[in-house]
């Protein structure tokens, strides 16, 4: 098997189409399962060593189960397959990887059970690399809020530049480079705007943070769905398997991008402007109610 049809992501098997079949590549395949049994048996590592917190714990697993489920059906069912030949199943595809799976992931805080996954020595080992000058040098820039922001945007615009895009249809490698990059630079934005415990006080850098991205983004939408030119040729083949022109694939590709993914956005920067303002709040109370 040559280096290309190993990272193909067009081994599809079901019924009717190739088109609207399920990709079971195994540069897919075997990372999802992977992840998923190593989140398995360090949670239950866990789960066997203390009893406390595990009201917590139980949660991060569902919202783990979550985010794992649907990255898994936006890279296995046939949204993937048919994100090949329609332009609007790939943008549904994307923005399940973006808007959906990662935010899900980040709220799970998976790092302590992936940790305990591994055998002492391994995370004796990992436990060094992350403390190392290089590795903290480089994540203490990357997950500031602005550049964590800048770098998902840059993300999203550059895989959307026609070539890019284009050629990511056609090399295998490039694909899964471009879906590496949404999945990973998603991850990096929302561990970094999700609020946790001790960053109260980045509420409203964050909210801040989640507008501009749903700006950029809307406007990126805007652009296609009321340009007159066709972007993307080659993904809009398919364009008839739901019925609409090649233009009104684009179209409908720009809607998702615009509003689904937009409200997302924009709902997760009102729900923190609500917890910010509670927070304020309640320092007020607590504030006024100090003796002197």
């Amino acid at each position: 098997m040559s280096f290309e049809a190993f990272f193909s992501t067009s081994v599809c098997y079901g019924a009717g189409a190739p088109e609207a079949g399920w990709t079971l590549a195994f540069p897919i395949t075997v990372p999802l399962a992977a992840i998923a049994l190593t989140y398995a048996l360090g949670a239950r590592r866990l789960w066997r060593r203390s009893r406390r917190g595990r009201p917590e714990r139980t949660r991060q697993a569902l919202l783990f189960a979550a985010g794992w489920g649907v990255l898994t059906g936006a890279l296995v069912s046939p949204v993937h397959a048919l994100g090949e030949r329609v332009f609007a199943a790939h943008m549904i595809e994307h923005e399940l990887l973006m808007a959906v799976a990662a935010p899900l992931l980040v709220a799970a805080c998976p790092g302590a059970a992936l940790i305990w996954a591994l055998p002492a020595s391994l995370r004796q080992g990992t436990g060094r690399l992350t403390h190392g000058n290089i590795f903290r040098m480089v994540w203490t820039v990357a997950s500031r809020p602005l550049y964590a922001t800048v770098i998902h945007g840059i993300a999203i615009w550059i895989w959307h530049v026609p070539v890019l895009f284009e050629a990511a249809l056609q090399q295998g490698v490039l694909h899964y480079a471009q879906h590496a990059s949404f999945l990973g630079t998603a991850l990096l934005f929302w561990w970094v705007i999700l609020p946790r415990a001790g960053r109260q006080r980045a509420y409203g850098s964050a909210v801040m943070h989640l507008f501009l991205t749903s700006l950029h983004t809307g406007l990126l939408g805007v652009l296609l769905l009321f340009s007159p030119k066709l972007w993307y040729p080659q993904n809009a083949a398919g364009a008839a398997l739901w019925g609409l022109t090649p233009i009104e694939d684009q179209q409908l590709a720009g809607l998702v991008m615009w509003i689904p993914a937009g409200l997302i956005y924009g709902g997760a920067a009102l729900l923190l402007a609500g917890l910010w303002i509670s927070k304020s709040g309640i320092r007020e109370a607590n504030h006024a109610l100090r003796p002197g």
